[in-house]
């Protein structure tokens, strides 16, 4: 279920969200002090809005994206900038809205990579990567280790900036609050 966001978390998330993709798009990295600040002030408008139960909420929807986002981080799937993002973005707008960009980061993240890939010409590569991901997990392995083209930190792989997808994701998101407006998604 979502729920309307205030003005000035929008305003703080949109701010968080387009400063962190300009960095990942611009040097391939996002900075830890605009984590910690989107994180931080998330924390903190929440609270100061509603108290208690916003502190609550604003802490389930940065454990909700760290509980999602975390191990693929250690699956080498996905850098530790991107975790930390999604865990700023979860204290900001809480767990159901979260889900809900998270949701929204997917398809768009999807789509993004199919075409990187088509460019690329790896579509053939990747089917096969998958099914070597899934072999190696069955066999309670991680699949970096077997191949360099799955650790996201090698240049071998095909990487993304997936800073730029969540904030598109994450503009998206906003503009479906203005759209809808106080209305359910769900």
């Amino acid at each position: 279920m979502t729920v309307q966001l205030p003005p000035v978390l929008q305003v703080w998330l949109a701010i968080v969200v387009i400063t962190a993709g300009i960095y990942d798009l611009r040097f391939r990295r996002i900075p830890n002090w605009l984590a910690l600040a989107g994180l931080v002030v998330g924390l903190a408008m929440n609270t100061l809005l509603y108290g208690l139960p916003g502190l609550q909420t604003s802490g389930l929807g940065l454990g909700l994206a760290f509980l999602i986002y975390f191990p693929l981080y250690l699956l080498r799937a996905m850098g530790a900038g991107d975790v930390k993002l999604m865990a700023a973005v979860g204290s900001i707008v809480g767990p159901g809205n979260w889900f809900v960009l998270f949701i929204t980061t997917a398809i768009l993240g999807g789509l993004f990579g199919v075409i990187l890939l088509l460019f690329k010409g790896r579509i053939a590569k990747t089917f096969w990567n998958m099914g070597w991901i899934l072999h190696e997990m069955l066999h309670m392995r991680a699949p970096y280790k077997s191949s360099d083209e799955l650790d996201v930190r090698s240049d071998r792989a095909v990487r993304m900036p997936h800073g730029a997808v969540i904030a598109l994701g994450s503009l998206l998101f906003l503009a479906g609050q203005v759209f809808w407006g106080k209305k359910s998604l769900f």
